[in-house]
């Protein structure tokens, strides 16, 4: 009688891990048929500027205070951790590089990309999903006007565009925060500090940390939307969307990055 517990107890866990793999591989499937009906609407007219310019501002503008607040701790404690260790060695000299390093390939990107999955992707995702439940997307539709052109289309292109840009001043401030805290804080040579940062950073580590961004903001509006235009049963519906696009958005920043450094590296 145990054993047969065991087995029924087995049978339904494996159920349950076959349920929910199913389900993940049918939401990827839902998000890539998204991107490509993006593909299919965005060189479509009419041209969705005003929109465009307008999640341009939500995404990239109303998102550069938070973003430009973590890469400059982000910084601060890169180069203070780093001085500590390498102080062990002897190679204080070389915390310039490691931090000016470490924020382009990696922790701005990827910070930048977190933030605004938690900021703008819950913001789209929530919009989208109370236009879902109120009716208001099927109300698009009996007007003739396509959701994906009216309401993804800005929202990626704008996401594509601007994180990017967000990318480039939290590298900005965040090498600044290292050289602060190392200069100021703990007594390293301001010269060495900016002759070694200039003498191993590459314009690759720059651009490689571009093209992360870039994807980043495609990834997390797309998810965020999709998310929106599954949501139903009324504002509980559309907060368990809006979390779920949060969680995946943030998942899928950190997953993508692993794949596209081992790809440029």
């Amino acid at each position: 009688m145990t054993e047969q517990k065991r087995r029924n107890g087995a049978a339904l866990a494996a159920e349950r891990l076959g349920e929910r793999v199913y389900a993940m591989v049918q939401e990827l499937g839902a998000i890539f048929t998204l991107f490509l009906q993006f593909l299919s609407w965005m060189p479509r007219p009419p041209s969705e500027i005003r929109n465009i310019l307008k999640q341009m501002e939500e995404v990239g503008v109303r998102s550069m205070p938070v973003v430009l607040v973590t890469a400059t701790f982000t910084g601060m404690v890169l180069a203070l951790q780093s001085y500590s260790g390498f102080q062990r060695f002897q190679a204080t000299s070389f915390v310039g590089s490691v931090v000016a390093l470490s924020i382009t390939r990696e922790l701005g990107p990827v910070f930048a990309g977190l933030m605004v999955s938690g900021r703008v992707g819950a913001a789209m995702a929530a919009e989208l999903g109370t236009m879902k439940v109120t009716e208001q997307i099927d109300a698009l539709v009996t007007l003739a006007t396509n959701p994906v052109k009216y309401l993804v289309v800005p929202r990626v292109v704008a996401a594509t565009l601007v994180l990017p840009v967000l990318v480039v001043f939290a590298d900005l401030v965040g090498i600044l925060g290292g050289y602060f805290v190392s200069v100021y804080l703990l007594g390293s040579n301001p010269y060495v500090y900016v002759a070694k940062t200039y003498q191993y950073l590459e314009f690759k580590d720059i651009y490689t940390g571009l093209v992360k961004a870039s994807v980043f903001g495609m990834l997390i509006a797309l998810i965020s939307c999709h998310h929106g235009f599954v949501a139903e049963g009324g504002a509980e519906g559309v907060g368990r969307a809006t979390t779920r696009a949060v969680v995946a958005s943030s998942m899928m920043v950190l997953i993508s990055d692993y794949f596209m450094t081992s790809f440029m590296f």
